[in-house]
């Protein structure tokens, strides 16, 4: 018969799974950006008129390929999304409030692919493109919390730290939530917005740069105080651990954008900023979680 702790495991497998491909879809939807693949399916739900997947000879080349290879994970991600709700149902019987949100990554996920449908078909619009990242940082931000949320239990929450600083760390993950924003903003401004035809948002590319260079300063200065602030004050070493993981993400993150910026943005520390930006609203939401003990 299998055990708690087993069941709980495999529980844990499905969740960071679910979290693994959420954050690999954003890392393959940057490189259909940096190809310019972002049409290379010219149509959906088909790649091309007549044909769900691409066809020889098609005007696209290789960037068919590409675009059609990330559709195709969407359908693993769904998959996935479709698991965390049979195994929730299946290994944590009883837990409905843990029921009702794991249905929302699959639901984010279907809405994802009518956002990148109707994206495909205004012709890669910048603010429709920024707005689907956008939307993949909150599932992956929900899966992390979901994968976070099972090893706890359903009672109400109690604080670790006092109410200033859980409110610190809220202002603090609204702020990295603007950063991330304005990241889609310097993307969709310059030259890795996609090829030579697609539109841009027309800011300066320079001057959005150090504006979102200058918002990540600030936020490094407010991850540090919450970082102080749980050191002197949380008597579970959980806060500190995770916030030290907040702050590391946010180092390394500031050091590839810099470099990125300096070297002519390279198309490969371009994706690496995107994976960073995936694990920042991990480290985000397990740093407020964190706070409070259920």
């Amino acid at each position: 018969m299998p055990t708690a702790e087993s069941t709980n495991l495999w529980l844990r497998k499905v969740l960071l799974v679910n979290l693994i491909l959420e954050v690999g879809i954003v890392v393959t939807g940057g490189l259909v950006r940096l190809t310019g693949s972002g049409l290379g399916c010219p149509t959906w739900p088909q790649c091309v008129p007549g044909s769900f997947i691409p066809v020889p000879h098609q005007a696209q080349g290789f960037h068919k390929l590409i675009e059609f290879g990330n559709r195709t994970l969407t359908s693993a991600v769904g998959l996935a999304a479709l698991l965390v709700i049979v195994a929730v149902w299946r290994w944590a019987p009883g837990r409905r409030a843990l029921l009702r949100i794991s249905v929302l990554p699959l639901v984010g996920v279907l809405l994802q692919a009518i956002l990148g449908g109707i994206t495909v078909l205004t012709g890669l619009n910048p603010a429709l493109v920024a707005a689907h990242f956008l939307a993949s940082m909150v599932l992956v931000s929900l899966s992390a919390y979901l994968l976070y949320r099972v090893g706890e239990g359903d009672e109400p929450p109690v604080a670790l730290v006092r109410k200033e600083i859980r409110s610190l760390a809220w202002a603090t993950a609204g702020l990295g939530a603007f950063v991330l924003m304005l990241g889609t903003v310097v993307t969709g401004s310059g030259p890795h917005s996609g090829d030579a035809t697609t539109p841009r948002f027309g800011f300066d590319p320079r001057t959005i740069s150090w504006l979102h260079a200058d918002t990540v300063m600030l936020f490094v200065g407010l991850v540090v105080a919450v970082l102080l602030a749980v050191h002197l004050t949380a008597t579970d070493p959980r806060p500190r651990r995770f916030w030290h993981a907040v702050l590391g993400v946010t180092v390394l993150q500031g050091l590839v954008g810099y470099t990125q910026y300096f070297t002519g943005l390279p198309e490969v520390l371009v994706m690496v900023h995107m994976l960073g930006a995936s694990l920042l609203a991990v480290s985000l939401t397990n740093g407020l979680l964190s706070l409070r003990r259920r």
